[in-house]
């Protein structure tokens, strides 16, 4: 049996439990539990799951000091995100985090948030949690600069890059079905009847937008419509910082938006000129954020399964712990449209 101690208001708290106590009460091994408890091989994925579920409604606590010192391991993983999208994206990025850290604690480890500088970035310096030895592995939330994914591949700690790529194949890299993802929205303005289509976003700006781009740009191509070079329009510079967005004078029936802000800021803009939407144009956007829900009114958009991604992500780097020399290249998540109100047929 276990000992019991009162909690806050007097609620009965079970303390000092054991392995024995979950393998007593699941009808399985000490061994067992430990396996799955340490994530180790030689417990199904399902079981796995089944004694963590069990451990944390006993109130098992996890000593991850004394398994760090045995084991010489921190428990912790660092998450880096590139100083340049904590401000615009910066939504969009720490609900990733909050993600990411939650996946990480069914494990029994932590997520340290690490922002990397632009100057840290440009002279190629590793994050200080690297050099302290703070974590033991890395999860790359956003682009970097391709010099500085080849001075992290020179670290000896696992790395999964989430949320985007290069053409460095020997990353692993987690990301959304980008290029699928635009081309089905794509098509989904077409059928509605729309043929002079914008897409918006600096397509030299990150993999993403690219790969948002080559979508559209495939709906188009399938439809035998031409791509009007006037109808790519820039929402940022090259370093992700947002400019006015130039609204060519034959004006598009449609605008596929890079992401939900930009589609924010589009749909603001052309109101502002007297432009209504959906009535005289449609806006489609990307990720389905806070930003889709603020638009007047409510935007169409494609989904991120941002929760898919970070238990994938999460597991790639736990199985990479185990096994450094284990090799996933690039994993594609699909997303779904979510169906609103920025969106007309017409004629």
């Amino acid at each position: 049996m276990f000992g019991e101690c009162t909690g806050i208001g007097g609620i009965i708290v079970k303390s000092n439990v054991t392995m024995r106590d979950i393998a007593d009460k699941l009808g399985v091994s000490s061994v067992t539990v430990s396996k799955a408890l340490n994530d180790k091989e030689g417990v199904s994925d399902e079981l796995k799951e089944k004694i963590k579920i069990v451990a944390a409604d006993m109130g098992y606590r996890f000593n991850t000091h004394a398994r760090s010192m045995k084991e010489g391991l921190s428990y912790n993983l660092g998450i880096v995100i590139p100083e340049r999208f904590t401000g615009s994206t910066q939504a969009f990025y720490l609900q990733f985090y909050q993600l990411l850290s939650k996946v990480l604690d069914s494990f029994h480890y932590s997520g340290i948030l690490h922002i990397l500088s632009q100057e840290d970035e440009d002279q190629l310096v590793l994050p200080r949690i690297y050099n302290e030895k703070k974590v033991d592995g890395f999860i790359i939330l956003g682009q970097i600069g391709k010099e500085y994914v080849k001075q992290i591949q020179k670290i000896e700690s696992p790395v999964i890059f989430l949320d985007f790529y290069t053409d460095q194949n020997e990353i692993d890299s987690v990301l959304s079905d980008n290029f699928y993802g635009v081309y089905e929205v794509t098509n989904y303005l077409i059928r509605n009847g729309h043929r002079k289509i914008a897409f918006v976003g600096n397509i030299h700006a990150t993999s993403s937008i690219q790969d948002r781009f080559l979508g559209y740009y495939k709906s188009l191509l399938e439809h035998r419509i031409d791509l009007n070079h006037q109808y790519v329009i820039k929402d940022r510079d090259d370093l992700g910082k947002y400019i006015d967005i130039d609204v060519p004078q034959d004006m598009p029936t449609a605008f596929v938006c890079n992401n939900d802000e930009v589609a924010y800021n589009l749909i603001n803009m052309l109101q502002k000129s007297g432009i209504s939407v959906p009535d005289d144009c449609s806006v489609v956007g990307f990720d389905n954020s806070i930003y889709s829900t603020l638009t007047d009114p409510p935007l169409t958009t494609v989904e991120v399964d941002m929760e898919e991604m970070s238990k994938v992500a999460v597991k790639f780097i736990m199985e990479k712990l185990n096994n450094p020399q284990k090799k996933y290249g690039r994993t594609f998540i699909k997303g779904n449209i979510v169906f609103r109100d920025s969106v007309k047929p017409i004629k």
